[in-house]
């Protein structure tokens, strides 16, 4: 009963959206062509439903997920996702611990890091595609890029600001240095890092759009540019409302990771 309430009260506002986007396009505000209407885009889904020909102009979110295109292309884009996620993540993390750990290897890599940072993904495109060429390499690149200075920031910051008292504690136990890392600061640094990873990820889901626009030629990012070549808004959306999805349901598993990770982080703050 909690989760179906939970659910209603989740879902008002994007009804409620949907009710003022129908309500803007009957009275005449939006252009039928540049935005239309749920009602519209839901009255081609239905008429689609079994398409006996390829659709060319005007082609419907139904048709493209009967037709197969739907499908491959969020599968392309999640891969696209998580391959460069890890990449980005797997080198990110073991260098921020170190540096969260370390104040030598921290003074030693913090400026190079703090000088690269504020660089967006976006400006490496054109190395990218010359180090990589076309297809899924210079994807995996950029959003590596995007993914790996949330965890690296994150982790840092997490593993710096371990309460002092455990670390303490643990000296007075007589805690080898390997022990107190791995039982001591990494089990502390957890929040943060987790909540670095899901800042990661949504920047994951940013670049892959982007690096699908002008690498590859198919994903969710090549669909949408496409779509707008031809002015097909429903298809537009309709790719951005699968991205949207696709990134919800990613941060509600990392959510759920982070509730069994944490279980011993809500006891110790009840």
């Amino acid at each position: 009963m909690q989760k179906l309430e939970d659910f209603a009260r989740g879902a008002l506002v994007p009804v409620l959206l949907l009710m003022l986007w129908e309500a803007g396009s009957r009275f005449g505000l939006f252009s039928e062509v540049l935005l239309p209407s749920p009602s519209a885009v839901a009255a081609k889904w239905w008429a689609y439903l079994l398409p006996a020909q390829p659709q060319e102009a005007g082609q419907t979110y139904l048709a493209w997920l009967l037709s197969g295109e739907l499908p491959h292309d969020a599968y392309s884009s999640l891969f696209r996702v998580v391959a460069g996620f890890l990449i980005g993540a797997g080198l990110a993390l073991p260098l921020g611990l170190l540096m969260g750990a370390s104040p030598r290897i921290y003074a030693l890599f913090n400026p190079l890091m703090q000088i690269l940072r504020p660089i967006p993904p976006i400006a490496y495109i054109p190395l990218a595609i010359l180090w990589f060429g076309l297809g899924n390499p210079p994807s995996f690149f950029l959003i590596a890029i995007g993914a790996f200075f949330p965890v690296l920031m994150n982790t840092i910051a997490g593993v710096r600001q371990v309460d002092g008292i455990y670390i303490r504690a643990a000296r007075n136990l007589g805690v080898r240095q390997w022990t107190m890392f791995t039982r001591v600061i990494l089990p502390a640094a957890t929040p943060y890092i987790l909540a670095g990873v899901r800042i990661g990820i949504g920047t994951a889901f940013i670049v892959v759009i982007v690096s699908e626009m002008i690498a590859v030629n198919d994903g969710l990012g090549f669909r949408i540019l496409e779509a707008r070549e031809f002015m097909w808004s429903d298809k537009i959306i309709a790719g951005m409302i699968t991205i949207g999805l696709l990134g919800l349901f990613i941060d509600s598993a990392v959510s759920r990771l982070n509730n069994h990770l944490l279980r011993w982080h809500r006891g110790l703050e009840h």
